[in-house]
């Protein structure tokens, strides 16, 4: 079903992408973190791909995009941007060639690039720019200029406006040129493996930095640490078996709210009985 769509200029798609992702952690959540933030984002290239809401199947494969676009996001706000721009162009060629376009590959791409452009963006603008941009501002603060606040704030902003506004056209524009190669042969199939290892790359680095679960139990007056022993086999193995636990629970339905409760009561029974730290 390749549907009639809307005639946007260039700087109006790359616009949307812009002014949006600044608000992209604005609906953020425990759950899946950033991604009201992205489906706004993506919400007026959906609009403009499926029109017709009275048009069934339109309204249908609408529905669906929004759902799609629900999925789990996290990454820099100001490289946000291209993959807003990169799903956009890949959910117009979807658009275009339903049948021939495999719509699961959008979430995949998405995926494996919120690692790579976290990393970038989080040392970029978190750890190299503000740093630099304060640095200075409090040097002249201190001396009582109010150049101080004025060149911080600037020198914040400046560089995150632009690379944001091109981060944006960079990832539509290349997204239309990789895509029109992509679908020839089985290069689009090649992509989606790459994807998927890059993404579970990125999910197992997240759960070994940001759950970090530890045993401090001990046998025979200190000799034998089983955490030792834990990570002898396999480095993070509760935090992996947790993990994976909330994962045959989601499988099965269980309500996010029901996730929280046995995350922190199970969490702090554990803590107190001294098996987990």
């Amino acid at each position: 079903m390749a549907t009639a769509t809307k005639d946007v200029s260039l700087n109006k798609k790359v616009s949307q992408f812009f002014w949006r992702s600044w608000a992209i952690q604005a609906s953020w959540n425990y759950e899946r973190q950033m991604n009201m933030g992205f489906l706004y984002g993506m919400v007026p290239t959906l609009d403009r791909l499926y029109p017709d809401e009275s048009d069934p199947k339109q309204l249908a494969a609408k529905k669906e995009a929004y759902h799609r676009h629900m999925a789990f996001y996290n990454c820099t706000p100001q490289t946000s941007a291209f993959v807003l721009g990169l799903a956009a162009s890949m959910e117009e060629e979807y658009a275009k060639d339903p049948e021939n376009f495999d719509p699961d590959s959008i979430n995949a791409v998405k995926t494996s690039l919120m690692g790579p452009l976290s990393g970038i963006g989080d040392s970029l603008f978190q750890g190299t720019i503000r740093v630099i941009a304060f640095g200075l501002g409090v040097q002249l603060a201190q001396q009582g200029s109010i150049m101080g606040p004025i060149l911080a704030m600037l020198i914040s902003i400046v560089p995150s406006v632009l690379i944001t506004w091109f981060a944006a056209k960079m990832g539509y524009q290349g997204g239309h040129e990789c895509l029109s190669k992509l679908q020839g042969g089985d290069l689009m199939e090649k992509l989606m493996y790459v994807c998927g290892i890059v993404g579970l790359m990125s999910v197992g680095g997240m759960i070994a930095t940001l759950i970090g679960a530890t045993t401090p139990l001990q046998f025979a007056e200190g000799t034998v640490v089983i955490q030792d022993i834990l990570d002898g086999m396999m480095p993070q193995m509760i935090s992996l078996g947790l993990t994976g636990l909330m994962y045959w629970l989601i499988k099965k339905n269980v309500n996010t709210g029901w996730l929280l409760v046995i995350a922190i009561v199970g969490g702090i029974a554990l803590s107190a009985a001294g098996i987990l730290a």
